[in-house]
């Protein structure tokens, strides 16, 4: 047992361990519903609005990115910040916690990051990209299959050895860059601080 383990066992946090899983899923999901709530109280979009759901749709550069089921960028959602990094951070922090714990905190991590990422600060700050010129935000169907994608990122994650995670994110974030010219590292840099080189690259995607 290392040491931060222990010090979580001896903080009484020990008693989490008889909660069982159904009961953390069980808050899990309320936490998903919570985020389709309050994203169609801030009034995005239930579906597309071009009134059809399909299972992908793969054109970046289109009026209907992020408003169906999956896209290119579902693949961000399961790797990095999302379901692998958040697995990896929960069991750096607190490794003596129970797995469900951990697993309703990374979706409720997920689901704060959809509502501010649906904000109308970072959806502004989004457009200022290349890529995301039009950007209105995610539709409710969308942002929800993205916490979705990220709670399988996270299980993928505890199953799969260290290496192969990281070789996988690595994997990911390559193939993305070549394909649609942008990823996860490329997103966060560019919704920080926009460089005119990087927009430039993508804009010839």
């Amino acid at each position: 047992m290392t040491p931060r383990a222990y010090l979580w066992q001896c903080s009484g946090m020990q008693g989490l361990r008889a909660i069982p899983f159904k009961a953390y899923l069980a808050v899990a999901i309320a936490l998903v519903a919570i985020q389709a709530l309050v994203l169609l109280a801030a009034g995005q979009p239930p579906i597309c609005t071009c009134g059809t759901v399909r299972l992908w749709h793969g054109i970046v550069k289109s009026a209907e990115n992020s408003q169906h089921l999956t896209d290119w960028y579902s693949f961000s959602h399961l790797i990095h910040v999302h379901g692998f990094l958040f697995y990896c951070i929960l069991a750096f922090l607190a490794p003596g916690t129970p797995i469900g714990l951990r697993f309703a905190l990374a979706v409720g991590m997920e689901v704060s990051w959809e509502i501010l990422e649906n904000s109308p600060v970072i959806i502004e700050r989004y457009r200022h990209t290349a890529l995301a010129q039009g950007y209105f935000g995610d539709s409710i169907v969308n942002s929800v299959s993205d916490t979705c994608t990220m709670a399988f990122g996270f299980l993928l994650a505890r199953k799969l050895p260290t290496w192969s995670v990281i070789v996988l994110a690595v994997v990911i974030e390559l193939c993305l860059a070549a394909i649609i010219r942008d990823n996860l590292t490329l997103n966060i840099i560019q919704l920080i601080h926009p460089f005119a080189a990087i927009s430039e690259w993508q804009a010839g995607a």
